[in-house]
């Protein structure tokens, strides 16, 4: 027996909200700026997905949502302001239509920004990455050897 979308969004329903997973309601609208800050921040935090048509609260249900009716313009315009290869589904569930968007994680030591900041998640909130958060997401690509000085090379 084949998974189908809608047995996977049940089972994504499930999940714990979190860094990695985001759900909003979004009956009929939701603010494009809004979703650009939490991809960006989704992608400082490893990669995840935003979920739209989704109660928020659990127990989670199928609300069914309108926004971004044109979701390949909405990821064209997230490819273009955050450099990211975002993707999306739609699961067209009996409730309603829910619009998933896919993001990966940030490049290998670089966190995405966005006007200016770097948005990470605190609890249900957006915030700027603290200072610690964005040392240590630096600190991945590790320390270069290639610009280091060769004290004994005599060529």
């Amino acid at each position: 027996m084949s998974v189908t979308p809608i047995d996977q969004l049940e089972a994504l329903m499930d999940s714990k909200e979190g860094e990695n997973l985001e759900f909003k309601k979004a009956k009929n609208k939701y603010d494009f700026e809004k979703l650009v800050q939490y991809c960006a921040a989704l992608a400082n935090e490893g990669g995840g997905k935003i979920v739209f048509g989704i109660t928020e609260k659990r127990p989670r249900t199928v609300a069914g949502s309108h926004a971004f009716k044109q979701p390949e313009r909405t990821r064209a315009g997230l490819i273009e302001r955050l450099h990211l290869n975002i993707d999306f589904s739609i699961v067209n569930h009996p409730d309603g239509r829910v619009l998933v968007f896919h993001v990966p994680t940030h490049p290998i030591g670089n966190p995405v920004k966005y006007k200016g900041v770097y948005w990470q998640r605190q609890g249900d909130s957006l915030i700027e990455m603290t200072e610690d958060r964005l040392r240590s997401v630096f600190a991945e690509a590790g320390h270069d050897f290639s610009a280091d000085i060769c004290a004994n090379y005599h060529g």
